[in-house]
């Protein structure tokens, strides 16, 4: 999936950053503050500035916030292998390990939300809370015609954009962006589609968030809420382990600028106790 970056993309960080060898890659990260670590999984097309530059400031007040940056997206370098979920999702659990980090909270976007789902039906010990914005666990989640209009991305149509600016700006190698347009759009042919007992099983409890004018079908959104949530009382004492989030006068391009309204929500969540 695509994602546009936002106003705040090339802005300065202090940060604690370094490069993880894991499963062949050269893998980027960065570490801001201190605390329970929560770790940043960007959207497509972009890297830790551009998704998460506006909030991420915040969050590190009081956590460990770990930002990584995928395969062949910001400062990690491409690879001789195609992008797919399972891959990006290993890369993660490797790049954990790596930093002995034995379960943290997640906070994914758009592409990120896929790597998180992965993460949390196939490796549970690893995820201890997340928060997806603006996720499908399956195809017919997104809003007619998007993934056909991904097709018709190129080069040139992202000519002079903040994607295309930001990765001049920090991929090893500049001359690669046409190939990561290209690997995107074979990864958003294979996205993949999960069971609904899948998402049902799911342990971790979930923040949903999406816009009210997102590329995900808000009835997907309440869906899949209403799975990682489980059978909810109408009134009940007390709250359920999962939440959903719908933004209102926001789109898959923006989401990601509301920082009024996602500081408001993610750092709650985060912070509530865990079930027993």
């Amino acid at each position: 999936m695509s994602d546009q970056p936002h106003a705040g993309a090339g802005r300065a960080f202090d940060r604690n950053s370094g490069y993880a060898p894991v499963n062949g890659l050269s893998m980027y990260y960065e570490i801001h503050g201190a605390g329970e670590p929560l770790v940043l999984l960007h959207g497509a097309l972009s890297a830790t500035d551009t998704s998460f530059g506006l909030v991420l400031p915040e969050l590190a007040k009081n956590r460990r916030v770990i930002a990584v940056e995928q395969q062949a997206h910001g400062r990690t370098a491409d690879v001789d292998r195609p992008l797919t979920v399972a891959q990006l999702a290993d890369d993660t659990a490797a790049l954990l390990e790596y930093l002995g980090i034995a379960g943290a909270d997640l906070f994914a976007y758009s592409m990120g939300t896929g790597i998180a789902l992965e993460l949390a039906i196939r490796r549970p010990e690893l995820v201890r809370r997340m928060v997806l914005v603006s996720a499908v666990f399956d195809l017919d989640g997104f809003v007619p015609g998007l993934l056909a209009g991904i097709e018709q991305i190129t080069p040139q149509a992202l000519a002079g954009t903040p994607f295309e600016a930001e990765y001049l700006r920090t991929a090893p190698n500049p001359d690669d962006w046409p190939t990561l347009i290209r690997k995107v759009q074979e990864f958003d042919r294979n996205i993949v589609s999960y069971p609904r007992e899948a998402v049902a099983g799911i342990t971790a409890p979930t923040l949903v968030v999406i816009g009210d004018s997102d590329i995900v079908r808000p009835e997907h959104a309440v869906e899949m809420f209403r799975l990682v949530a489980g059978d909810l009382p109408g009134d009940g004492v007390t709250p359920a382990r999962s939440q959903l989030a719908i933004l209102p006068g926001t789109s898959h391009i923006s989401i990601m600028t509301r920082a009024d309204l996602l500081l408001s929500i993610v750092p709650r969540f985060l912070d509530a106790p865990l079930p027993g």
